[in-house]
């Protein structure tokens, strides 16, 4: 068993533990309370002032989850499944944070995270067999076992426009939305992005600002969501199947719980794929994913019969024939992009006060005092809102200084991109271990997180009794993962997402190796994979089996 202790590094007094994790979202939540289960003394170092990572930091209008309530929660404690009530079929930011404190709260788990403080630098030592960890306030630690649980969506993308220093009036980065209520009533506002965020944001801006001008680069293809309040019916329906809920995710190629649809588009008559689509549609969320046709993401026809339904729904909505137009996507398969769901959000471009800029055509070339100018025109705005999305997988992990054996830097080991094991390790990295890191399964992410958690959990404890030495890959193995993950892209229809700027290839973040982030063969098969790796004896580890 680790037990907390005082130990003496090279910078002075150090508190030792047996894990540092960094971060106190899902991932870091749940790795604490795995690390106390499992007897190891852990502390997670957090930026925020509270718990909640990415629903802590992402608090703009119309934040939600895209993922249904009842699959959007951990799944290893049946009293806290059966305690908490959603409200929402896809729940507000609020209540997602409101879940998390309440998580913290009823496993005590505020006593060992240290808040408003960041991981500046992580060093291993090889003849002590430990990390030492620097945070913002000087603090440092030392512990056996290193946990990054920053996120995958945690470091956001800076406006990159210039001019923004000079614009007189107020702005906003949707990612570090001021806790502050914002009021947009009377004024003009201009919103920048139509992302997933920009997707949430825009419908409740409209509804309030005097005028609304979105500037688009690319259309994306949004899905309804048709969220509905939950009555006690439904919630206790959820909750007596939860069994089969978590089963049919932990099987499922994104993590959720839903059937495939056995069959795909070929199987049935023109006219019974629109019935299938329209059928979905109405539905609405991922199901039109994953519950119409199974080729949708690697049959090229497949896809297009999809992307051009969901282009005619555009179409129907949007009043103005040349707005529907330019909200349409065209040249990019569906999921190309990670394609959110909306709320509303087509129907928000039929009010009076909202105007689409096309800046694929007429590009930003910078904010003015007044508002943004394009190549042509010039915008004049009380409020600029920014949605510019996130240096996604790993630019958290990035911008700490980690270094490994050797004094080996992250950062330089992946200037070309990530390279790991199993999205969970690196080879000349002991102990270094990922929850939700690149190259892990992009899907509904508590079931990412929970089988992650395990596995590290399962590793740390072979360490504790003695039949493991540490945990490290060998570069055999990280090669063979990294050709793995971008063989599977190459199987699907995703790689062309590059010329539209997916995060899902870096390719979103100017100067970032356009390299495949994410696992794309299956969360279902992803997590055999892991657990049978621990069952084998970990193979691809060095210096692992006693």
């Amino acid at each position: 068993m680790s037990v907390q202790s005082n130990a003496l590094s090279g910078n002075g007094a150090a508190t030792d533990f047996g894990a540092i994790v960094i971060g106190a979202g899902f991932g870091g939540l749940r790795m604490l309370y795995e690390l106390r289960e499992r007897g190891i003394s852990a502390k997670a170092i957090e930026a925020g002032s509270d718990v909640g990572g990415t629903w802590y930091w992402n608090r703009y209008p119309g934040a939600r989850t895209d993922s249904e309530a009842w699959i959007y929660c951990f799944p290893f404690s049946k009293e806290l499944l059966d305690e908490w009530n959603w409200t929402e079929r896809f729940p507000a930011q609020p209540e997602v944070l409101n879940y998390l404190r309440h998580f913290a709260d009823k496993f005590d788990l505020r006593k060992d995270i240290q808040f408003n403080s960041r991981v500046q630098s992580a060093t291993y030592n090889a003849s002590a067999k430990k990390w030492t960890v620097t945070a913002g306030h000087g603090e440092v630690f030392t512990c056996t076992y290193l946990i990054a649980a920053s996120g995958v969506l945690s470091l956001p993308v800076d406006p990159p426009f210039e001019g923004l220093d000079s614009f007189e009036c107020e702005w906003y980065l949707t990612a570090r939305w001021p806790k502050a209520e914002i009021n947009f009533a009377d004024k003009r506002v201009g919103i920048i992005g139509t992302g997933a965020t920009g997707v949430q944001v825009i419908p409740v801006v409209a509804e309030k600002a005097k005028h609304l001008t979105v500037f688009q680069r690319t259309p994306n293809y949004v899905i309804p969501a048709n969220n509905r309040p939950l009555d006690d019916a439904e919630r206790k329906a959820y909750k007596e199947r939860y069994d089969a809920i978590w089963e049919k995710a932990q099987n499922h190629v994104f993590g959720f719980a839903m059937d495939p649809a056995n069959r795909t588009r070929p199987d049935v008559t023109p006219e019974e794929q629109q019935e299938v689509f329209e059928a979905v549609w109405r539905i609405g969320g991922f199901q039109f994913l994953f519950e119409t046709f199974d080729d949708l993401l690697v049959d090229e026809e497949s896809n297009e019969a999809a992307a051009e339904f969901l282009r005619n729904k555009i179409r129907e909505i949007v009043k103005d024939p040349v707005t529907a137009e330019l909200l349409c996507p065209k040249g990019y398969p569906l999921g190309g992009k990670r394609p959110p769901l909306g709320h509303s959000y087509y129907e928000a471009f039929n009010r009076d006060n909202v105007e689409l800029v096309d800046v694929s055509t007429n590009p930003i070339r910078r904010i003015t005092p007044k508002g943004v100018r394009t190549e042509t025109d010039e915008y004049e705005f009380d409020m600029l809102i920014f949605a510019t999305g996130f240096d996604a997988g790993t630019g958290a992990l990035r911008t700490m200084d980690i270094h490994g054996r050797a004094g080996q830097s992250l950062t330089d080991r992946w200037a070309s991109g990530p390279e790991t094991y199993l999205g969970i390790t690196v080879d000349g990295f002991p102990n270094l271990f990922m929850i939700s890191g690149p190259q892990t399964p992009f899907a509904n992410i508590p079931i990412v997180i929970e089988n992650a958690v395990q596995w590290i959990g399962r590793a740390i404890t072979g360490i504790e009794d003695g039949d493991l030495d540490y945990v490290e890959p060998t570069p055999v193995a990280v090669d063979s993962w990294v050709k793995e993950v971008d063989d599977l892209v190459d199987a699907t229809l995703l790689r062309r997402g590059e010329k539209v700027h997916s995060w899902f290839l870096g390719a979103n973040v100017p100067g970032k190796p356009h390299v495949v982030l994410f696992y794309f063969g299956g969360a279902n098969n992803y997590f055999n994979r892991i657990h049978g790796v621990a069952d084998g004896g970990y193979e691809g580890f060095v210096g692992s089996a006693r």
